[in-house]
């Protein structure tokens, strides 16, 4: 199984930043220890084109976060500070999501370890998000004329809102968002179906709603290609997903998603989105639960080709 690794690209933050940049790291090290992706599978992702960013975003911004002339309030939006390295690192966090994308159509499954930058919109970024990956990586496959269709699956506890907001009215995307209710980002905006939950929302309460959401999203669909946005932010210990779902409750998530993927033939490409345990170490178990899922549906998949 292919998987796509950015983490040398490193965004320099100040001291006590909160964003944990240092996960990616350690995500990557683990998933090399399993053996999940084999000889040569271990993928450092080439940087997106000017030409792909500008399917889903603006050339204003684009020219701006390049030269670094975005405004003082574009800075705080963001969250980071610029540098050319945040400029580097972005683009092949969204080449990741392009790769692996790639891969999937070929081989099932395969995964991005950075990306679901969601809250990136066609002329701003925002919530630690500059290039929206999920809309690169959809537009660049249309572009290639690979699919029709795709279906983003965002299980962030954040909303998609700048997926939601680029994709809008676009009917070869369909955006579904499960999310907090009153978490970030407080204006939402309108996927094509979105799932709120309360504050608090437990395992079965959130995996009640996941499922309804999945029956509805893919019988509205039709999609030839998933972006499975898999957040770990939803878990309990999160600093900043209000949420009560427990590690166990969210390998359950990924075994629905990716298992109902599989059994309609649609290749995914999963992506890591938000994680701010209190302890990094729960972050660190919870995103390669994805990805080893992915794996093993990948290895039953052999010998039964998707389509």
């Amino acid at each position: 199984m292919k998987v796509f690794y950015s983490d040398q690209f490193v965004l320099p933050l100040p001291e006590g930043h909160k964003f944990p940049m240092v996960k990616y790291s350690m995500l990557r090290e683990r998933v090399a220890a399993s053996g999940i992706a084999g000889d040569g599978e271990l993928r450092v992702p080439r940087a997106v084109t000017d030409e792909e960013i500008l399917r889903a975003h603006d050339a204003g911004y684009l020219r701006r976060v390049v030269d670094g002339t975005l405004d003082r309030k574009e800075v705080r939006r963001i969250g980071f500070p610029w540098s050319e390295r945040m400029v580097e690192r972005s683009r092949r966090a969204s080449g990741g999501t392009v790769g692996a994308c790639l891969a999937a159509l070929e081989e099932g499954f395969a995964a991005n370890l950075a990306g679901g930058t969601h809250h990136a919109f066609v002329d701003r970024g925002e919530g630690f998000c500059v290039f929206n990956d999920s809309a690169i990586a959809a537009r660049a496959m249309r572009a290639q004329g690979l699919v029709e269709k795709v279906v983003v699956i965002d299980t962030d506890v954040h909303q998609g809102n700048g997926t939601a907001a680029i994709l809008r009215g676009d009917p070869s995307v369909f955006t579904f968002s499960i999310h907090g209710a009153k978490n970030f980002p407080f204006n939402k905006e309108e996927s094509d179906l979105d799932v709120p939950l309360p504050d608090g929302a437990d395992d079965a309460e959130f995996l009640d709603a996941l499922e309804t959401g999945l029956e509805r999203t893919f019988h509205e669909a039709d999609a030839e290609l998933a972006i499975y946005l898999a957040g770990a932010d939803l878990f309990e210990g999160d600093r900043l997903g209000r949420l009560s779902v427990s590690k166990e409750a969210l390998a359950e998530r990924d075994r629905m998603v990716l298992g109902a993927c599989r059994e309609r033939g649609i290749p995914v490409a999963v992506t890591m989105a938000g994680g701010y345990a209190r302890e990094i170490s729960h972050t660190v178990d919870i995103h390669p639960r994805s990805i080893m899922t992915a794996a093993e549906l990948h290895e039953k998949r052999k010998g039964s080709p998707i389509g």
